[in-house]
């Protein structure tokens, strides 16, 4: 974490920023973030996590008493308070003070900013292990903030070998825990179309690819699948080399992953020149 935030209205020092015990952001775990890096001081795609981070607001009835100008201000600000060349800078909006402590009520703004780490080449040349588990993220092209599932299962994760889960319901795919899911199956990438976060990073990746099917995915498909891979803001694009105790593929990072990979940072470069 970084030492200057946004909150109160005004860059305070991080360590003082405070929330309202009764918000429902930790009493009812009701709230929305949204989370982008920054490259050479300028935020990447910021105004795609903008419509989504607005969006998010109106959908879940929280007012967002900013406006977008005055929210790009707000991300300047707290980029040149902490030199912020690399890393992320992470907004959220939580619940609010209800008089009911149950309905949505005018929340409270927080903007700050962290140092980000890649995961290690080692894992973007050998790949990663997801789990299989049945559940279907609430509400799920809402960036909200609970995450209580995931935190929970993720204490096995590291005695199973294992980077994050895949989500499956009703035998269909949707997403990993903090990533959105492809697979490759003869030549062609194949993303989920349901119960899912509309990831910028998923967005781009389609718009660099040569042909992505947006469809319904079962999770038999993916045991079949020729390569497979995951993406977000803090990772990119992660090959999925194995899931559960079965390889994905033959094993290895895939060509079509990996090439994809490098037209991001090509993308990623003429974004920010």
């Amino acid at each position: 974490m970084k030492p200057f935030c946004f909150a109160d209205g005004k860059i305070i020092p991080t360590e003082t920023a405070t929330i309202h015990p009764t918000d429902l952001g930790l009493i009812r775990g009701y709230g929305i973030f949204d989370f982008f890096r920054t490259v050479n001081y300028q935020p990447l795609f910021l105004e795609h996590y903008l419509d989504r981070f607005i969006a998010s607001a109106e959908k879940t009835y929280l007012p967002l008493e900013y406006s977008r100008e005055e929210l790009r201000q707000i991300i300047a600000a707290v980029i040149e308070k902490n030199d912020l060349q690399q890393g992320g800078i992470r907004m959220v909006l939580s619940g609010g003070v209800s008089e009911n402590h149950f309905s949505p009520a005018t929340g409270k703004l927080f903007m700050y900013a962290e140092s980000l780490m890649f995961p290690s080449e080692e894992k973007y040349q050998n790949g990663i292990k997801l789990l299989t588990l049945e559940h279907v993220r609430a509400i799920a092209d809402i960036k909200t903030t609970n995450y209580t599932l995931p935190v929970w299962h993720s204490v096995n994760w590291k005695r199973l070998g294992a980077e994050d889960v895949l989500y499956h319901w009703n035998g269909l795919v949707s997403e990993s825990s903090r990533s959105n899911f492809f697979m490759v199956k003869d030549g062609t990438i194949h993303t989920p179309d349901q119960h899912i976060l509309h990831g910028i990073t998923r967005k781009h990746l389609i718009q660099v690819a040569d042909q992505v099917i947006i469809r319904p995915i079962r999770l038999e498909e993916v045991w079949e699948a020729d390569e497979a891979f995951i993406s977000s803001t803090t990772k990119v694009l992660l090959p999925v080399t194995q899931l559960d105790d079965r390889k994905i593929g033959n094993g290895k990072s895939g060509k079509i992953t990996l090439d994809l990979l490098e037209k991001f940072r090509v993308l990623e470069k003429k974004t920010i020149s």
